[in-house]
């Protein structure tokens, strides 16, 4: 699957809000998909203390392992499709699948063995193109939290936060940046602790 770099806008938004501008775009219940993330660390957080995440996305039966790792502007994706034994076997902290995902961890020092499946963050999400870039839809669910975000996938950071400033002045929503969504989770699993 390879890298990428990934360039997002967040902003957390009340329901009210997220119902309002997804009504607005078209946006109708049919138009939104289910994906679950299962996230991964260590048992003292050393990817997060990197500013790294790893995760497993289930989307139309498929697996998807995903490290983020920060780059000078936005993220970098290593993607690496995996089966669902391979998934299984990283639930259960037996194995670790083979391959760039595990590859990277080892560069960033992180061991593949050191890992725990630390939980679930379920999103309904829904996409639409918006002035070059993508904007997207997400009401997510994690430990026993719901919360609902608009996302503006871009090339450029530049342009893209005036696109996606000006749309949320249009809509009377404060610009507040949001944390990912893999650190709002962490942050709720370490409230829990």
């Amino acid at each position: 699957m390879g890298k990428e770099i990934e360039i997002e806008l967040k902003n957390l938004v009340s329901k009210k809000d997220f119902y309002h501008i997804a009504g607005a775009f078209g946006m109708q219940e049919e138009d939104f998909t289910l994906q679950e993330n299962f996230y991964f660390d260590t048992p003292d957080f050393a990817l997060r203390s990197l500013k790294s995440a790893l995760r497993v996305r289930k989307k139309a039966g498929g697996f998807q392992l995903t490290l983020k790792t920060p780059e000078h502007v936005g993220l970098l994706e290593t993607n690496q499709l995996i089966g669902e034994e391979d998934f299984q076997h990283m639930i259960t902290g037996s194995t670790f699948p083979e391959g760039e995902v595990y590859e990277k961890l080892a560069v960033l020092g992180v061991p593949a063995e050191n890992l725990e499946y630390f939980g679930t963050l379920a999103t309904k999400r829904a996409e639409t193109g918006f002035k070059g870039g993508i904007l997207v839809f997400d009401h997510n669910f994690y430990l026993n939290k719901e919360d609902f975000e608009l996302e503006y996938e871009v090339s450029s950071l530049e342009t893209g936060t005036k696109h996606f400033i000006t749309l949320l002045d249009q809509y009377g929503i404060p610009y507040h940046p949001a944390k990912s969504k893999v650190l709002r989770f962490y942050e709720t699993k370490l409230k829990e602790q």
